[in-house]
């Protein structure tokens, strides 16, 4: 999920003037990430001391809480600003903030599917808690967009409904499940969604119908969605099922023979090719990257689409991984991979990887 609001001074309060950002450097090949992180800098946010200010009942804190400790690579340096939000209401009034000052932002959930930089993030960060979970009906759960959805998928099932069986092995938020549309053994998040409650940078709030949204493999509308600031709520309709607690013990049984689990990665890097009958994980087996290193970055020797850090990788290390797998996948097989991880560069408040 992201916020897409300007970077600007703020007439209201010149102290939150922000720098200007470098500029940033295409790599030669598109098989590369199309950015770079600027090494010659420092952390953004470098002041020994904490700052915090409070807006709303919202406590903002400024510099100090690291990026790393929000993100399941373990990669990222401080953020300028930092807010935890645990109700719809919350994340309203950190919206406002974020638009009243103009400062940049993102809403993240577990950051399992984020690659922060080392310099940190030149903007607010908002935590997302709004981890609620209601049952409107046997099989209808509406859960909050922070909820976890590993614990929705083990919860669904051990109640006997079908549907959510691989969500007990993603590792991230109900919300961020539902952005990426994430998926895994034939089941997708959006073949089991009702309705969607978000909230616009308008600061408006608004129900979607299932009927009304269009998703794909690893893609939801709420990534085009201009005015999106955050997915608050959705509502799941499942199945019942007899053997649904029996199916999901088998997947987890075999994720774990399978992915390195124990080990600090963002899931899978790169989405399947379209059409090919080749998965991103046997590709780049086939080029012989399992267990190619770069710095603290290493393919991993168990699943090779699972980029891991090693306990020493810097956000650049990890750059250089993908970019380097890209290059020898496209050099042997002429097949260009996409990264299904979102980069954050300290100074974009989101930066898509160039298609």
């Amino acid at each position: 999920m992201e916020i897409n609001f300007p970077f600007s001074t703020s007439p209201q309060n010149p102290s939150l003037m922000l720098p200007t950002p470098p500029t940033f450097t295409k790599m030669a090949s598109m098989a590369f990430p199309v950015v770079q992180s600027p090494r010659n800098s420092t952390p953004i946010f470098s002041s020994n001391k904490e700052q915090t200010q409070n807006w709303n009942a919202l406590k903002f804190v400024r510099g100090k809480k690291l990026l790393k400790d929000l993100s399941t690579w373990g990669i990222g340096g401080p953020c300028n600003y930092f807010v935890q939000v645990f109700h719809q209401t919350h994340l309203l009034s950190a919206i406002r903030y974020c638009r009243e000052f103009s400062i940049p932002c993102v809403v993240i959930g577990k950051g399992s599917n984020c690659l922060f930089d080392d310099l940190g993030f030149d903007g607010c960060v908002i935590l997302n808690q709004i981890d609620f979970l209601e049952r409107m009906e046997p099989g209808v759960y509406r859960a909050g967009s922070g909820f976890r959805f590993n614990h929705l998928g083990s919860l669904s099932c051990n109640e006997g409904f079908t549907g959510l069986e691989f969500a007990a092995g993603i590792p991230g938020t109900v919300g961020g499940a539902t952005y990426m549309n994430a998926g895994a053994n034939g089941q997708e998040t959006a073949n089991v969604i009702e309705s969607i409650d978000i909230v616009t940078t308008e600061g408006n709030f608004r129900t979607l119908n299932r009927i009304d949204l269009t998703f794909g493999y690893r893609s939801s509308s709420f990534q085009d969605m201009d005015n999106l600031a955050a997915i608050v709520a959705v509502t799941f309709r499942l199945e019942h099922s007899g053997s649904a607690k029996k199916r999901q013990q088998e997947l987890l049984k075999r994720r774990r023979a399978t992915q390195p689990v124990n080990e600090r990665s963002a899931g899978s890097v790169f989405r399947n090719p379209v059409n090919l009958g080749v998965s991103a994980a046997e590709l780049i087996d086939k080029a012989g990257l399992k267990g190619c290193s770069i710095g603290g970055a290493m393919v991993s020797n168990i699943h090779a689409n699972f980029l891991v850090n090693n306990g020493a990788s810097t956000s650049q290390d990890m750059l250089n991984l993908i970019a380097l797998v890209k290059d020898k996948v496209h050099s042997k097989f002429g097949v260009e991979l996409e990264e299904e991880v979102l980069y954050f560069h300290p100074y974009w408040n989101y930066a898509k990887w160039e298609r």
